[in-house]
């Protein structure tokens, strides 16, 4: 433990609340170590005192310690330093608070300028929310032109025996109206009128318009009373308004505005010291003419420079103000902008994941490696390093690690550090000695990752647990990270350039963090459905289909290499399902080796119809297992899949996530090399249906198109009757959408009962491992109807959609019906409706995508107490 923080007996208490503030101007002197009057931070090749490099400000170098704390550049946090400033500025964090403030008091006597009698006010009185009734009492303040009542007494009613009741104690002074122009604040009186001889003297032509110094609107916010700023959402232990006008300006430690030292010895200055160097020198010029009574235009011009200085110091891009450059033009870095925005500190470094010990960069796919393995590059593995402590166990080990150095031999790692008990850290990149590689136990030493080791990978936006898991690496050749396909669904993830994180732990702790709670086993099912975040996927879902279908037939050689891609495969090969004329083994039998002997279920398979019943149904849609036996049934992505009954769910319940971890492996590993064997294909032949459901498609669209005419007859003649709550446009069109949509549903049905059972497409869709029935059909029988914002196609020229049809004409084709299919090929026509549903999808997508960080944003201001 640190000596400079002694071990306290005292009971820890808890944090009930966080009350953000305005440092007063008592305050900042208060924490300031130093008061700072020079512009220059070196005299004679040492940190001038006084200077903006005063060393008690803190120091940046490793060989000078602070003369505040005397701490070392490690330990020491930066201490502030003040400038007394010649005369108060507006601070432009605060001048919009402080305009709608001096729109609310009086400026004669700083009273609110709204009666207690004013219904608007007492509604404002009742709101708790400190800054929304800041935002009422400023509704009732901002018509008003004089401060309300003075001292006289409001005259009561006759039966009303009460005392006279004094208004609220204003003074009854003429009102300016507040402007803010750039850095200036500007009042506004209007004309008065005066009276002469009983005759009214016309009111004067000019409106009489004052510049107000933020020393005088300083003098009004500092005769608020306190009763008025806790009505005004201010509380004035934390925030009195006078304080957001600047009379003291905060110096920075160096910590945060570090000079950049060069090979010549010489440094340059960061932008907020050389901006912090103006400034000081523009305060001294400022009380110089002060003190030798220069005329007020000149100390005015002076004050003006200097708030613009300050100005552009906090915040550089202000409305109507030029922005503040150096002397080569480029814009300086100003406070706000360190801050705000992706790239800022708190986005991009204290929310961001580009932090120590991550690596960073594209995934791509490998079916081959583990569920819960990541493929590393060697040049990353190579790159980050763990700590491991020396022990008996793993001295030996660790020496040869150490052997090695930072650059080992090819396919060999090992360490870049060792870190010994006294905390002395020896690089092995210069180490010449080899005393100096000596380990003792104890010590620490920094090696290269190694197969097996645990990391934590994430994919942004991390929306929710599942977006960051645990991981086993394996290192892997080129430059990518390899990820098994089954583990893409909870990071959200494709392999279309995705980049992705992976953070190394850096302790034991952290380490059974990973293990325990967050590695992929933990993680299979979702704790916000309780159903699988993950399950089979692509080729494997689609072998899993073929290889369980009733007619799967597997040959001896084909089923031994099978077991050899088996890694609990124990010696003792499964017994034939067919003996004669040669052993031959059935694609059920795969699954028996790998489901644990515990399992029992029953589940249908998606295409599973009602009337199909008994204990073998005649489409082999029942799934049943019993004792880790697969007795019927054909798998898909139903019983495989996310879904809440499915099979890896049932597992993971029942044998635990590690068995279910392993049945996902052994499934893809078994599957995918007999799906290489067997072998898979689509040809064009796939999505032709034969000539009589070619024919019924036809047809079905022909009969739907002159249904349509004969409507647009009805309607032509007047005998089309409206359907209740609806126009006779509406319920023609009702009509038309309805014909319509029966004929694609009927078209694509048949298109899909066209196609075998061997079909390879329909095999793709019944699996569920790529395309819908929805393929099927637009592929094979018709598009339909192209809609937009649920309608037809509107009329976009004049009574047409386009030049190629007829005013007027409501027939389907010239709204966006397409008859054809894609086999077939679009007229122009149908390609451009086509095209403009196309468009449609894509702006929906880009509107809806949730953008980044934008729960964090919420979070933050949820949590805000409402308080200035």
């Amino acid at each position: 433990m640190d000596a400079r923080f002694p071990y306290s007996p005292a009971e820890v208490a808890k944090a009930q609340l966080l009350q953000f503030g305005i440092l007063s101007p008592d305050e900042i002197r208060q924490m300031s170590v130093a008061a700072i009057e020079h512009a220059e931070t070196m005299e004679r090749g040492k940190a001038k005192p006084g200077g903006l490099g005063d060393p008690r400000l803190g120091t940046i170098e490793e060989k000078i310690k602070c003369d505040t704390c005397m701490a070392g550049m490690a330990e020491c946090p930066g201490h502030f330093g003040h400038l007394e400033l010649a005369k108060p500025m507006f601070h432009i964090g605060f001048i919009k608070t402080v305009l709608s403030i001096m729109r609310c008091v009086c400026f004669n006597c700083s009273k609110i300028l709204a009666d207690e009698e004013d219904t608007k006010f007492k509604q404002a009185l009742k709101i708790s929310n400190p800054k929304n009734r800041l935002r009422r009492i400023y509704d009732a303040c901002k018509s008003k032109k004089t401060c309300a009542g003075g001292d006289e007494l409001e005259v009561q009613d006759e039966q009303d025996t009460d005392e006279p009741v004094k208004k609220r104690g204003g003074c009854g002074a003429q009102q300016p109206s507040i402007t803010v122009d750039g850095m200036k604040m500007v009042a506004e009186f209007e004309a008065t009128k005066k009276k002469t001889d009983d005759q009214d003297q016309l009111p004067e032509l000019v409106e009489r318009k004052q510049i107000l110094s933020a020393e005088r609107v300083l003098n009004v916010l500092k005769r608020i009373s306190h009763e008025d700023c806790l009505l005004l959402g201010l509380n004035p232990k934390c925030a009195r308004p006078d304080w957001m006008i600047l009379q003291v300006l905060p110096i920075p430690p160096p910590h945060v505005r570090p000079s950049v030292t060069m090979d010549t010895s010489s440094s340059t200055e960061d932008d907020l010291t050389r901006q912090l160097a103006t400034i000081i020198r523009h305060n001294e010029n400022l009380r110089r003419q002060e003190r030798n009574g220069a005329p007020a235009h000149i100390i005015t011009e002076f004050a003006q420079l200097l708030q613009f200085h300050i100005a552009t110091y906090f915040g550089d891009d202000l409305p109507g103000q030029p922005r503040g450059t150096q002397h080569s033009g480029r814009p300086i870095k100003s406070i706000c902008s360190r801050l705000k925005a992706k790239e800022g500190w708190i986005r991009g470094n204290l929310m961001g994941k580009r932090v120590d010990f991550s690596a960073r960069t594209v995934v791509t796919p490998d079916p081959n490696i583990n569920i819960d393995q990541l493929g590393v590059p060697w040049s990353i593995a190579l790159n980050l390093t763990y700590p491991e402590t020396v022990t008996p166990y793993n001295i030996e080990r660790l020496k040869e690690l150490v052997e090695y150095g930072p650059h080992p031999p090819p396919g060999k790692t090992g360490a870049k550090y060792i870190i010994r008990e006294d905390g002395q850290r020896v690089d092995l990149r210069y180490v010449k000695k080899s005393s100096d590689q000596h380990l003792q136990l104890g010590y620490k030493v920094e090696r290269h990752l190694n197969d097996g080791d645990f990391v934590l990978f994430n994919r942004q936006p991390s929306l929710h647990k599942m977006s960051i898991m645990g991981h086993r690496i394996k290192i892997m050749p080129c430059s990518t990270f390899r990820l098994n396909l089954s583990v893409t669904s909870p990071y959200n993830a494709d392999f279309d350039a995705d980049e992705m994180n992976m953070h190394v732990p850096q302790s034991f702790e952290t380490t059974a963090v990973v293990l325990e709670l967050m590695m992929v086993s933990k993680c299979i099912v979702s704790p916000q459905a309780n159903i699988p975040a993950m399950g089979i996927v692509q080729d494997t879902l689609l072998g899993c289909r073929k290889i369980t279908e009733r007619d799967t037939l597997i040959e001896k050689d084909v089923f031994m290499n099978m077991l050899m891609w088996w890694e609990d495969f124990d010696g003792k090969v499964p017994a034939p399902a067919i003996l004669k004329p040669r052993p031959i083994w059935t694609g059920k039998q795969v699954f028996n080796l790998i489901i644990p002997k515990l399992i029992n279920s029953i589940s249908f398979s998606a295409w599973h119809a009602e009337t199909e019943c008994g204990f073998i149904t005649p489409g082999d849609t029942m799934v049943r297992i019993e004792k880790g036996e697969l007795l019927s049934g054909t798998l898909c992505k139903k019983t495989l899949g996310t879904s809440t009954g499915s099979l890896i769910r049932v597992i993971w319940e029942e044998a635990g996530p590690d068995a279910a971890l392993k049945f996902l492996g052994h499934t893809q590993s078994l599957v995918n090399y007999w799906l290489l064997q067997n072998g898979f294909s689509i040809g064009i032949g796939d999505a032709i249906a034969d000539a009589d459901t070619m024919e019924k498609i036809d047809e079905t669209i022909g009969t739907a198109k002159n249904d349509v005419k004969e409507l647009i007859k009805q309607a032509q003649e007047k005998n089309l009757e409206p359907e209740p709550g609806l126009t006779m446009m509406e319920s023609f069109e009702n009509r038309v959408n309805q014909i319509l949509s029966k004929a694609y549903d009927d078209a694509g049905s048949s298109a899909q009962k066209g196609l075998s059972e061997s079909n390879n497409l329909k095999a793709m869709v019944t699996a569920g491992s790529n395309g819908s029935f929805t393929n099927i059909s637009q592929m094979t029988a018709c598009l339909g109807q192209q809609k937009i914002e649920g309608k037809r196609i509107p009329f976009g020229f004049v009574d047409r959609t386009l030049p190629h049809f007829t005013k007027d004409d409501y027939g389907p084709e010239s709204r966006g019906f397409v008859g054809n299919s894609y086999l077939r090929g679009l007229t122009p026509q149908e390609f451009f409706f086509h095209a403009m549903v196309s468009r449609e999808g894509l702006i929906d997508a880009a509107v809806k995508t949730p953008r980044q960080y934008s729960v964090e944003a919420r979070e933050g201001h949820g949590g805000h107490h409402g308080e200035i």
